[in-house]
């Protein structure tokens, strides 16, 4: 981990941000996707800009401002607060009330940070303040935004959203309006869309697929569990180069795809980390984006910015996964891949009603998000892209994939991975011992 240093920030008082006009007063369900039980949490994203000398002058905690207010009125349900109905279902309450917004100013120049803009930030409650009350699910805002000055003219951006309202993609449409109607854009360029009616459960509720994603072994989940308040955070990362070795372990013209790829030699060397026992079952979740799939025959439109993605998961006794190659492990993801189709999906959204929305199994499981091609560091908001964006921590079991460049300006992936520290020490041999060429030749 980078160096940290000693930083303040002197925050001026929250403000609730309300749309810039008035917006419909209704009650709005949230699909099954949306309430499943392991994504009622909130996600930290920061982004970093350079002092900009063509906006000279200008406050970016006032333009952002007068901008969420405009985005707010064709989002209006994230300036709502959430309700649970009967059978724990979500609803979003479009009252207006609004966005929590906060501005500080932090007594440090932004290049003086360094690496340690990227995950895991250590700044990372600074620069996302977490206002008292803010941070539940039921009943707070579902949106939280702070601006940090620095000394030197440049700032950060840190958004908090909670993911029972919008996924990855979701969000970067809303982050695409607020940018473009803060560049004096009158609508944004995709209207968003509602509509969760359509990743809702049938009529008849039924389980007809298997969904190893919820199996829960009380005993693994209670050891996993026992080591959550230990856990450390360290990035990982990954670009051509790397990749290059990676793709060394596997056949010529093996086909697959890098992520999988990759996710395949991550999963494999954290077990091997972790010194599970042989017959201990441990588990990889895939997620997988039904966005634009005519394959799976649920089409969404353009605008849709609830979640829409399901996350079957891979298994494996422990053994198998660390005595074999890499390609074990990529044949496993490919065919639990080969099995998601429409009755999967309709399955998954039905067993959410029928067992009551139940938590993604924490059994040895290792989750990544894939959020390269979200866009984050592409963020325009006046002051030209920003030097980093993205997901900036992991939670016990989840890891986000982020775009990085590396000290070498080169361009890759940035995976933050939570382990006990001895574990978290090994993964870091194994990360050092496969890539030694490449540090070598540094």
């Amino acid at each position: 981990m980078a160096n940290t240093l000693p930083i303040s920030i002197n925050y001026h008082k929250p403000k609730l941000v309300v749309p810039s006009s008035v917006t419909p007063h209704e009650t709005k369900r949230l699909s099954e996707i949306d309430d499943q039980g392991f994504i009622r949490f909130q996600i930290p994203t920061l982004t970093f800009y350079k002092y900009n000398s063509s906006m000279k002058g200008k406050d970016p905690a006032r333009i952002i401002e007068d901008g969420l207010s405009k985005t707010l009125v064709f989002y209006y349900p994230l300036a709502g607060r959430l309700i649970e109905g009967p059978n724990k279902k979500l609803m979003v309450n479009c009252n207006g009330e609004g966005v929590l917004f906060i501005e500080g100013d932090a007594n440090i120049e932004l290049e003086k940070l360094g690496e340690s803009i990227k995950p895991p930030c250590p700044y990372l409650d600074l620069l996302l303040h977490n206002v008292p009350g803010s941070d539940g699910i039921i009943g707070s805002p579902l949106l939280l935004i702070q601006v940090t000055r620095f000394t030197c003219g440049g700032f950060a951006v840190g958004f908090r959203f909670n993911h029972t309202m919008m996924d990855a993609y979701g969000f970067k449409m809303f982050l695409n309006a607020l940018s473009e109607l803060m560049q004096g854009a009158s609508t944004p360029s995709i209207f968003p869309v509602w509509e969760r009616h359509l990743l809702s459960a049938r009529s008849s509720p039924s389980i007809t697929c298997i969904h190893h994603e919820f199996d829960e072994e009380i005993e693994s989940k209670i050891a996993w569990e026992s080591m959550e308040d230990k856990l450390i955070q360290q990035s990982f990362f990954f670009g051509n180069e790397e990749m290059e070795v990676i793709k060394n372990q596997v056949p010529p013209n093996y086909g697959c795809t890098k992520f999988e790829l990759l996710m395949a030699f991550l999963w494999k060397c954290r077990t091997i980390a972790l010194d599970l026992h042989s017959d201990e079952i441990v588990r990889l979740t895939y997620i997988i984006n039904i966005r634009g799939k005519k394959s799976l025959n649920i089409e969404l439109p353009i605008g849709y910015y609830g979640n829409a993605f399901v996350t079957p998961v891979v298994v494996s006794k422990a053994g198998l996964l660390c005595s074999n190659p890499v390609t074990y492990a990529v044949e496993l993801i490919k065919k639990v891949k080969d099995h998601i189709n429409e009755e999967y999906i309709k399955s998954l959204i039905d067993l959410m009603v029928i067992k009551g929305r139940p938590e993604l199994t924490k059994s040895w499981n290792f989750l990544v998000s894939d959020n390269r091609y979200i866009g984050f560091d592409d963020f325009d908001f006046g002051w030209g892209n920003p030097i980093f964006g993205g997901i900036s921590k992991a939670t016990s079991f989840i890891s986000f994939g982020v775009s990085a460049k590396n000290d070498k300006g080169e361009k890759g992936v940035l995976i933050a991975i939570s382990l006990p520290p001895l574990a978290m020490k090994k993964l870091q041999d194994i990360y050092k011992m496969t890539f030694r060429v490449i540090f070598s030749n540094i």
